[in-house]
C-alpha cells in the first residue's frame, strides 16, 4: 500500500496547490475502457473540409456526461469548461479554476463529484445499481502557459479524425 501510495503522489505536480485558480487538463475514461459514452461517424464533406471527417455521436452514457460536465460550472460558481470532447471510452476537457480555495475544495474533488454524479445518473437509467462508469483514477495536467493551452485545445479538436491512433483506442467493445 504504502508503494502504491508513493507512486500516485509522483503523478500529480509536486508542490502544487490543486485548489490555485488556473487551467487543467483533465482525462477521465471509462472502466476498462468500453465504449460507453459515444461511437464514431464519418461525417460528410463540407467546405471546410473536403475530406469526409469522422464525429463522436454520443450514447445515454456520453449524454450523461456531457450534461453533468457542464453542470459543474452551476455548482462551483468558480469554475468554467473551457473545452471538451467526449470520445467513446473517455472525455479530455480544460477545466478553468477562477479562484483560489485552498485548502479545497480543489480540481480532484470536482472531478471526484463529476464521476460520483454520472455514475448515479449512468445507474439510474439502467434500473440498477453499483454498475462502474469510470477508472478509479483521472489524468491531470496544469497548463503552464499559453503554447501548452493552444497544443492541447488543438488535440482536443482533432481528437475524433485521429481516433485509430489514439492511445485510448479500443475497438467498439460496447
Amino acid at each position: 500500500m504504502e508503494e502504491n501510495l508513493a507512486v500516485r503522489k509522483n503523478i500529480r505536480l509536486q508542490g502544487y496547490d490543486y485548489s490555485s485558480a488556473g487551467l487543467y487538463y483533465i482525462t477521465i475514461c471509462t472502466h476498462l475502457r468500453k465504449n460507453l459514452l459515444a461511437h464514431m461517424v464519418v461525417g460528410l464533406p463540407s467546405v471546410d473540409s473536403p475530406e469526409p471527417m469522422p464525429y463522436c455521436r454520443l450514447r445515454d452514457a456520453g449524454e450523461i456526461s456531457q450534461t453533468e460536465l457542464y453542470e459543474l460550472e452551476n455548482r462551483y460558481n468558480y469554475i468554467k469548461i473551457d473545452k471538451t470532447i467526449i470520445m467513446p471510452n473517455h472525455i479530455h476537457t480544460i477545466i478553468a479554476l477562477w479562484q483560489d480555495f485552498s485548502p479545497c475544495p480543489t480540481i480532484m474533488d470536482v472531478i471526484c463529484a463529476y464521476k460520483s454524479i454520472t455514475t448515479k445518473r449512468y445507474n439510474k437509467m439502467l434500473a440498477i445499481s453499483g454498475k462502474t462508469l469510470w477508472q478509479s483514477r483521472f489524468h491531470d495536467h496544469v497548463i503552464r502557459n499559453e503554447e501548452e493551452y493552444l497544443r492541447i485545445w488543438q488535440y482536443i479538436d482533432e481528437n475524433p479524425a485521429n481516433w485509430v491512433e489514439d492511445k485510448y483506442y479500443v475497438k467498439d467493445n460496447y
